[in-house]
């Protein structure tokens, strides 16, 4: 699939690059090193996601060339569709994009994807799909910029928890090495990422981790993010990443779960496994996915409900 996708990009002109609803720094630190790829060699290029970008993400070079809204899509040539499972992962604007541009390509690294285009580049064993951008630019040939370094390596970096989830292998140190030589400053892009949280994001914090409880023996611990709280704290939706990680840090645990209130009665859940619990598993149950130790999926139904769901789901897997 890398040749055919180098034919493609070598064949075609004008190029729309999309990800997932509720982008991550995997979703726009890909979009945003395949923009500049495509730029660099005098191809149109248009970035849109639905949801805008978290306010982290916004010093990654060419944030400020996406767009949230499409209007005409007969101009485009080719929709890459990046980090993302399935079609409608991609917002409301799916069934058109989908109808107006027949090529279509999915590279992600999700092992839920079974594959939804005709031309894929799928590898669950990636550390992220920045990591396979990294492998397809060097197929390409194409010269690695300090601004595609600097997205892939944010790519990278966030979906390997800081190079800690168990995702991470030898390759992926290896190409982070070399982004770093092409112009990633490491402690700039983490200062970036995890040292400049609001206070309106402490404040939260602090309301929700009061809500911290144990199942299952203590090895099922949750937290819950309610609207109410939000509001509370004057915090946007965005500000619940990285919530699940202090859930996953308690010893003794197998599955950290975030219940995140987006309206009434509809919750969407984080799930993160130490390694034994297969939690994209739980998540496809629901309709969701990811990878084994980190998924979400979305539920509809009053906190008790959902929690019993979810906790008799991860304690079948076990059976």
């Amino acid at each position: 699939m890398f040749d055919e996708i180098v034919r493609v990009i070598n064949s075609c002109r004008n190029f729309l690059i999309t990800s997932h609803i509720r982008p991550d720094g995997d979703a726009i630190g890909s979009e945003l090193a395949m923009y500049h790829t495509l730029r660099n060699m005098g191809k149109g290029a248009v970035v849109y996601n639905q949801d805008e970008t978290p306010e982290i993400y916004r010093f990654l070079p060419g944030s400020e060339f996406i767009v949230n809204t499409l209007e005409s899509l007969e101009n485009f040539d080719v929709v890459f569709v990046l980090d993302c499972s399935k079609i409608d992962r991609m917002g409301d604007e799916s069934s058109r994009v989908s109808a107006a541009i027949k090529k279509m390509i999915n590279i992600d690294h999700h092992i839920s994807n079974g594959g939804f285009c005709d031309i894929f580049l799928i590898d669950p064993e990636a550390s992220s799909t920045g990591e396979i951008l990294y492998r397809l630019f060097e197929k390409m040939g194409v010269a690695l910029t300090e601004n595609i370094a600097i997205n892939l390596y944010t790519a990278i970096l966030t979906d390997t928890g800081s190079f800690r989830y168990s995702n991470t292998g030898r390759d992926t140190f290896t190409i982070a090495g070399k982004l770093v030589e092409k112009g990633a400053n490491p402690q700039r892009i983490a200062e970036r990422i995890y040292e400049m949280n609001p206070p309106a994001k402490i404040k939260l914090l602090t309301k929700v981790l009061e809500t911290f409880e144990s199942d299952w023996d203590e090895k099922i611990s949750s937290i819950v993010v309610t609207q109410k709280m939000r509001e509370e704290a004057g915090a946007l939706p965005e500000y619940t990443e990285g919530f699940v990680d202090f859930v996953r840090s308690v010893e003794g645990i197998e599955v950290a779960v975030l219940y995140n209130e987006m309206s009434e009665n509809n919750f969407r859940i984080s799930l993160r496994s130490k390694g034994k619990i297969n939690v994209e598993r739980v998540a496809r149950e629901f309709g969701g996915g990811g990878h084994s130790n980190a998924s979400a999926c979305i539920i509809e139904g009053d906190i008790d409900t959902v929690k019993r769901s979810i906790v008799t789901c991860i304690v079948n897997q076990q059976k």
